[in-house]
C-alpha cells in the first residue's frame, strides 16, 4: 500500500484481510489508531490519509470529494491487483463513510473486485441530508459545527496555533462537503453495516437505516449510545462490529 496514503498503527502487519479506513472532515489517519489496535492482530487495518493534514500538510486539500475519490480508488485498486488472494472492507466515519462508499461505486465501475463489506459510521444514506452550508460559508460556521459535534476538546478550538494547522483541512473538507449531490446510482452488491450514535444531533436512526436501499446483500444496523463521536466511547464495541461483519472473510463464524 502505498505510504503516501495509508497509515498503519500496529506493529505487525496481519496476514488476513485489510481493512481500509476513511476519517471525517478535518480528520486524519490517526483517529483509527485506537481501533487498528484493538481489532485482531490478524487482520492488516491502514487508514487513509488526506493531503493537507498531520505529516501531509503541505500538500493542498481536496475541496471536492469527486477528485478525493478518485485518488484513493485508484491507490486501493493498484493494491487490490498487487494482493488479488487478499479480501478487503471499507470503513469509513461521517465524511469518511461519503468518500468510502463513493469509493466503492467507482471501484465497481471500473471492474475492480468488490470490499467484502461496506462499515458506514456516522453518516445517513447520501439522499437523507443534505450539506449544513449552502452558497458563502465562513470559518465560524465551520468551527460552530465542529463544537457541535463535540468532536474536538475545546483547548484545542481555543487556541489559536492548533486552528491555524487544522483550518485548512476543514475548510476544504466542508466545502466538498457542501458541493456534493447525490445524482442517483444502483445499489452496490456490497454488505452494508450502518453504526450511529442514538444521539447523535446530524444523523437519525432512520437516516442510517436508509443505507439499506444501497446494497444488494445484507444489511446491519449497529446503534451504540453517544453523540456523532459516539466511536471514541465504544472502540472495543466497533471493533466487535466489524469482526462480526466479516465472517466471510476471516474464516470466523
Amino acid at each position: 500500500m502505498n505510504s503516501t496514503w495509508f497509515r498503519r498503527f500496529t506493529k505487525t502487519v496481519g496476514d488476513g484481510p485489510r481493512l481500509v479506513c476513511f476519517p471525517h472532515a478535518g480528520g486524519a489517519a490517526t483517529a483509527y489508531a485506537q481501533l487498528a489496535r484493538t481489532l485482531p492482530a490478524d487482520l492488516d487495518v491502514v487508514a487513509v490519509q488526506y493531503p493537507g493534514r498531520q505529516d501531509r500538510y503541505r500538500e493542498e486539500p481536496f475541496t471536492a470529494l469527486a477528485p478525493l475519490v478518485e485518488a484513493v480508488a485508484g491507490e486501493l485498486a493498484r493494491g487490490v491487483a498487487a494482493e488479488p488472494d487478499r479480501p478487503y472492507a471499507l470503513f469509513g466515519h461521517s465524511m469518511g463513510a461519503l468518500v468510502a462508499f463513493e469509493t466503492a461505486r467507482l471501484l465497481a465501475r471500473d471492474g475492480v473486485p468488490a470490499p467484502g463489506r461496506l462499515f458506514l459510521s456516522g453518516r445517513g444514506a447520501p439522499e437523507t441530508r443534505p450539506s449544513p452550508f449552502t452558497g458563502t460559508f465562513d470559518d465560524a460556521d465551520v468551527l460552530a459545527e465542529v463544537r457541535r459535534l463535540n468532536g474536538t476538546a475545546p483547548s484545542m478550538l481555543d487556541n489559536p496555533e492548533v486552528l491555524e494547522m487544522v483550518l485548512p483541512a476543514l475548510r476544504a473538507d466542508y466545502r466538498a462537503l457542501s458541493a456534493y449531490a447525490w445524482e442517483g446510482g444502483e445499489p452496490l452488491p456490497v454488505p452494508v453495516t450502518a453504526l450511529i450514535g442514538d444521539g447523535d444531533p446530524m444523523v437519525s436512526v432512520a437516516d442510517a437505516e436508509a443505507w439499506r436501499a444501497h446494497t444488494t446483500g445484507a444489511f446491519d444496523l449497529k446503534v451504540f449510545t453517544g453523540g456523532h463521536f459516539y466511536l471514541n466511547d465504544h472502540v472495543a464495541g466497533v471493533a466487535g462490529a466489524v469482526t462480526g461483519g466479516l465472517p466471510a472473510l476471516t474464516g470466523r463464524a
